[in-house]
């Protein structure tokens, strides 16, 4: 009775915080859904898109609807990996060294404009984001949890970015669009005057406990074989098209699976279904893909492969 309560308990308040965060982003609902999605699934979230369409404003928001801690990092040309996870200074009084814990070591990290910094710097995150640890000098130092990186990215086509290894858009549980909102929703915005005063009004509805236990939750959700087989089987035509020179990992069939569950989740189900993975498919497939050279398209480099992986999803049986 109590575990039922529990997760009647939770299940409201993701639906809470999902209505929190589209007070503050107008327009774009699918992409907090799916900022939840990745939340919920344990995972981490890549926003693309062009400066000034709300990506930052999404991950303070998110930061600002838990009662987590929360660091932003804006990401230069030179910044260091120790800008990022801390560094180790000698204590004249205990004459030894101490380690000072970086801007990582909070429950929401907004990694801003990400691929404006070298791939050193970028790769100082990737045990962080696998492992929830940061190394240094041998010791391992434990990230608090829940812990989740939020980035956001300009298109690579950009002048000063370095595009993200696939290592590293492989931690990445979703890499969500965000373009510019309809003219409806623009003038929503505009006559709400939706920003940074509104981001101070933003109270928490969820603690970092209340997170993890909805992230549990998430993992009991119930995912039927076939659609494991269906999972699957868009995975072996993404290995199998002469369309991408490298297919999804068995990783990323992993993070299908997670996120499928936290999607059933938020809808309030205890199973999953054809369309959860579906839906989801391009979200966590398109960034870990790599598209063949030969393949012709008139579309920008990021979003040939989400072409690519919506046919091959569509031309995948779906199970009933």
């Amino acid at each position: 009775m109590a575990s039922t309560q529990l997760q009647t308990s939770n299940g409201t308040r993701a639906t809470a915080i999902e209505q929190s965060l589209r007070s503050i982003i107008r327009g774009n609902d699918e992409v907090v859904r799916l900022a939840l999605v990745a939340l919920l699934a344990h995972g981490h979230l890549l926003i693309e898109g062009v400066p000034g369409v709300g990506k930052t404003t999404l991950a303070h928001a998110m930061a600002r609807t838990l009662d987590c801690s929360f660091q932003r990092l804006q990401f230069t040309s030179d910044m260091l990996p120790s800008d990022v996870l801390g560094i180790s200074v000698y204590s004249a009084t205990e004459q030894q060294f101490e380690f000072k814990a970086g801007p990582v070591f909070a429950n929401i990290l907004l990694a801003d404009e990400i691929n404006r910094t070298t791939p050193k710097t970028q790769s100082a995150l990737l045990e962080a984001m696998n492992e929830g640890q940061v190394t240094m000098d041998g010791h391992s130092h434990p990230l608090p949890q829940p812990f989740m990186v939020v980035a956001t990215q300009n298109p690579v086509e950009h002048h000063g970015t370095y595009p993200l290894p696939e290592s590293q858009l492989d931690r990445f549980l979703l890499r969500v669009r965000m373009g510019y909102p309809e003219a409806s929703s623009e003038r929503e915005i505009l006559r709400s005057e939706v920003g940074a005063a509104r981001l101070d009004e933003v109270k928490s509805v969820a603690t970092g406990a209340e997170i993890m236990a909805m992230q549990n939750e998430v993992t009991q959700v119930k995912v039927d074989d076939s659609l494991v087989d269906y999972a699957l089987q868009i995975v072996k035509r993404t290995r199998e098209s002469e369309s991408l020179a490298l297919g999804v990992s068995p990783r990323g069939a992993i993070m299908l699976f997670r996120a499928a569950q936290a999607m059933a989740y938020v809808d309030g189900r205890k199973f999953a279904t054809p369309a959860d993975f579906k839906s989801l498919a391009v979200a966590v497939f398109a960034h870990r893909v790599v598209v063949n050279a030969r393949y012709s398209s008139t579309l920008k480099k990021s979003e040939q492969s989400e072409v690519i992986i919506r046919d091959i999803v569509q031309s995948v049986h779906v199970p009933v």
